[in-house]
């Protein structure tokens, strides 16, 4: 679809500031958070012994899913399926520093099936996501909702559509349905900010199945209610472990919603201090802010993000964050062909 200015600058900032966040908690994933009043620092580390300023698994799996995006695809197709899944094999044969154990499980097992003479990457990885959920009571994880900001940017004129191409993206690794409908709940949220500029985490609700929806509708009110998400020095710091989608979702609303928007001329640095904020809750940090980041820069834009942090960002597979951006707007603008 068509976007003006502003929306493009919007639709640039999700991807750039997803990354920004993955950076920024990086080295304080499970370990320790910084403090009320101190800030986060792209400084590396972490469970990877990332470079400083390189993302982790959450926007390299983002990316893999961007690159599928901006050639334009429909990411509800088996083929665009297919060539997400197969983006994840290459990032998973690449050795990644840090990958999450059932994502790892899932790629493995998809690895195997391929290299034994099976053929349709996507449906061969979403049997494995299914398999492994009906083995596991706790499937749940926050691993596709980490990754879901780009999916949003695909289809951005369709909201029904978004939340198709939101669950079966969020299939191809997490087949509990609460990974689903949390990534159909992100996506509808950064969809309205980048259109409308504002933020409506609850915007999506109406896309889920009615048997979750008043579940929902609690578990996000909550994290949107004013005199808790805002509660103490930090928002959301009572969203903690947050490894489960529901928890993730919930700590990366309130660190956006919680905190201020500076009074004055420049109310986007609102997107700084919120993603230091979702630092700050702790736990799985980089995840929390990745996730937290895509909302925010849907809301506030590239633009939003400091040149120092842009700059400093990169990661798998060879890319920067002016990449992420070329990534984003070619995605809103309906695809450039191969831009691998």
């Amino acid at each position: 679809m068509e976007l003006d200015t502003a929306q493009t600058d919007r639709a640039a900032g999700v991807l750039l500031a997803t990354a920004a966040g993955d950076a920024l908690g990086v080295p304080y994933e499970f370990a320790t958070a910084p403090g009320p009043g101190e800030l986060a620092e792209m400084t590396g580390g972490g469970l990877g012994d990332f470079a400083p300023g390189e993302w982790s698994d959450d926007t390299s799996m983002a990316t893999a899913i961007a690159l599928v995006a901006a050639t334009g695809a429909d990411l509800t197709t088996a083929a665009a399926l297919d060539a997400i899944a197969e983006n994840f094999l290459a990032w998973y044969d690449a050795g990644p520093a840090d990958i999450g154990i059932q994502t790892s499980s899932v790629l493995g097992v998809t690895r195997g099936r391929l290299d034994a003479g099976e053929s349709g990457a996507g449906r061969v990885m979403r049997e494995a996501a299914a398999a492994h959920a009906a083995a596991h009571d706790r499937s749940a994880g926050n691993g596709a909702l980490m990754r879901t900001a780009p999916v949003a940017l695909a289809h951005l004129d369709d909201r029904e559509h978004l939340a198709r191409a939101a669950r079966l993206v969020a299939e191809l690794t997490h087949a509990d349905p609460l990974g689903g409908d949390s990534c159909v709940l992100w996506c509808e949220a950064i969809r309205v900010a980048v259109l409308e500029a504002r933020v409506d985490v609850a915007a999506g609700l109406d896309l889920l199945p009615d048997e979750r929806r008043t579940q929902w509708a609690e578990w996000v009110g909550d994290a949107l209610d004013p005199g808790r998400s805002a509660g103490g020095p930090v928002p959301g710091a009572r969203f903690t472990p947050n490894g489960f989608t529901v928890t993730a979702l919930q700590a990366a609303t309130a660190a956006v919603v919680g905190t201020p928007t500076p009074d004055g001329p420049s109310p986007e640095g609102h997107l700084q201090a919120a993603l230091h904020n979702a630092v700050r809750i702790g736990n799985d940090t980089d995840t929390v802010a990745a996730i937290a980041g895509g909302l925010l820069g849907a809301r506030w834009g590239a633009r939003a993000v400091p040149d120092e942090w842009r700059r400093a960002v990169h990661g798998w597979p060879g890319r920067t964050g002016d990449d992420l951006v070329t990534l984003a707007v070619t995605t809103v603008r309906g695809g450039a062909g191969d831009v691998g």
